[in-house]
């Protein structure tokens, strides 16, 4: 009878030690999580009061996530800028969007073709919009290629091509933009990089290099701009399911021409795209949209270099194996 007494006495002091090591292992990491979480939650509200009638440039807006940019912008009620190479394409999606959101009141979206890799002209491309709006609050940096091909395969000439058009279009263009944004003391540069901005894998040399430099571009810009209160927001995705691979660049310079499965199975663009904008609406620096595998590949990179480079030295033997199987 006694031990019975006891029972109960005994489960809760083992529930209250349990919630005293919670409290003092967890609450300390959840605690600041929480804060942050709900200050993010109050800026969103308050900044997408705002949002409406802020002019938006999308580069890579013919397609894929650019595409799915414009229509989650042009659905907050902004100026949306249609930036890309194809104009047939640009003119494709300028008029989906007044098709299918009719009952949006918001403004005509323009086209603007531009060329990442012609460095030289985005500043007169930049004027053009500046001559239609007067300003741009909100630079999208979407456009860029990739390639699946190993280094030694590669030829040089595709390494300073994914260079040019990743790195070189995009810093040229934001570089374009500042000076307006400087004169207002408003702005934001949006950068969309990728995971492997952040770590590298095997076969994606040059892409992953172009996508290294833009981060520490990014780091060393919102820096710099911070006394110019000019944002500067990095997005570093996961795969997403476009038609990037589709269109990479071989080692030879190449159309690949296929979808790997990694990109079929991966986020939906709209999905991302909206992530984004609630990454704007909440002042983000730089956020990571991808599953839990990349996030810790991420982190054995940075905290066990030695096991990072050991599974990474397995993955590219599988790629090598599996592609000569193809052959």
């Amino acid at each position: 009878m006694k031990q019975l007494e006891e029972s109960p006495a005994l489960c809760r002091s083992e529930g209250n030690i349990f919630w005293w090591i919670m409290s003092t292992i967890w609450l300390p990491f959840t605690l600041p999580h929480l804060i942050f979480k709900v200050i993010g939650m109050i800026r969103e509200r308050r900044y997408r009061e705002c949002l409406p009638g802020k002019v938006v440039l999308i580069t890579g807006a013919s397609s894929g996530l650019g595409e799915a940019l414009a229509h989650t912008f042009f659905l907050a009620g902004c100026k949306v800028v249609l930036a890309a190479r194809r104009k047939d394409e640009l003119e494709r999606v300028r008029k989906d969007l007044l098709a299918l959101h009719t009952t949006v009141v918001t403004h005509s979206p323009v086209v603007v073709p531009l060329d990442l890799s012609d460095i030289n002209s985005l500043p007169n491309k930049v004027k053009e919009v500046l001559e239609i709006h007067g300003q741009i609050d909100i630079l999208i940096n979407n456009g860029g290629i990739s390639v699946r091909s190993d280094c030694l395969s590669t030829a040089l000439d595709v390494d300073i091509k994914v260079m040019l058009v990743n790195y070189f279009g995009t810093v040229a263009l934001s570089k374009a933009c500042l000076p307006s944004m400087i004169k207002r003391k408003e702005g934001r540069i949006v950068c969309v990089s990728s995971v492997q901005g952040k770590f590298s894998i095997p076969h994606r040399s040059a892409y992953g290099a172009s996508k290294h430099a833009l981060q520490a571009f990014c780091d060393s810009l919102r820096a710099e701009m911070a006394e110019n209160n000019v944002r500067v927001t990095l997005v570093s995705p996961g795969y997403i399911n476009t038609a990037l691979s589709f269109n990479a660049l071989t080692g030879t310079g190449k159309q690949y021409g296929k979808i790997d499965s990694t990109t079929a199975s991966g986020s939906s663009p709209e999905k991302v795209a909206k992530l984004i904008l609630k990454a704007v609406l909440r002042d983000e620096d730089d956020i990571t949209i991808a599953p839990i595998a990349p996030r810790l590949a991420y982190w054995i990179r940075h905290l066990c270099p030695p096991l990072y480079f050991r599974i990474m030295a397995s993955r590219a033997k599988k790629v090598d194996s599996s592609a000569s199987k193809d052959d």
